[in-house]
């Protein structure tokens, strides 16, 4: 019986762990305002820590997401609204901060640049496909010395045809 309790708990902690996400989100951060912390919340997933540079300042324990994280909750205690908080941090870190940047001039390459790449490297394997040789039985026998080709000729005749 005792190992059961154990063996569920385990299951119950690791199951918690997977589908819980992480947060880093520290409790002296967290507004007393379950209104303005669930704007926080939301708008924190789209930012994105410029230290771990694949968390949201939600998910990540480094210093710089914590300054964000309290920035941007006290631009929302301010007045702030969603856009206004989340155009103010994007002005002070630029568009690097958002984990989906808009496309705009200076992020075409972001954007489109892995299927640029990717029909160049289509591109190039097919060119080389195209200008490959194909090599033919004729081609073997042009290699053949006079000497080989003489000996091959009296293998052929040698062999019983059927």
């Amino acid at each position: 019986m005792k190992h059961r309790c154990l063996l569920a708990s385990i299951l119950f902690c690791a199951l918690t762990a997977i589908s819980a996400p992480s947060q880093a989100v520290e409790p002296s951060e967290v507004l007393a305002d379950p209104a303005l912390e669930t704007r926080a919340r939301n708008l924190s997933q789209h930012l994105r820590c410029v230290v771990c540079q694949n968390q949201s300042i939600d998910d990540s324990n480094a210093p710089l997401a914590r300054d964000l994280r309290v920035l941007l909750r006290e631009r929302l205690k301010a007045g702030d609204t969603d856009e206004a908080a989340n155009d103010y941090i994007v002005s002070r870190y630029g568009n690097f901060v958002l984990l989906k940047p808009p496309v705009q001039v200076s992020t075409l390459l972001l954007w489109f640049g892995p299927g640029i790449i990717f029909i160049l490297a289509l591109l190039a394997f097919w060119t080389l496909i195209r200008k490959r040789p194909e090599k033919s039985a004729d081609d073997a026998s042009q290699t053949l010395t006079a000497a080989e080709r003489e000996e091959l000729q009296s293998i052929l005749k040698e062999s019983p045809t059927a």
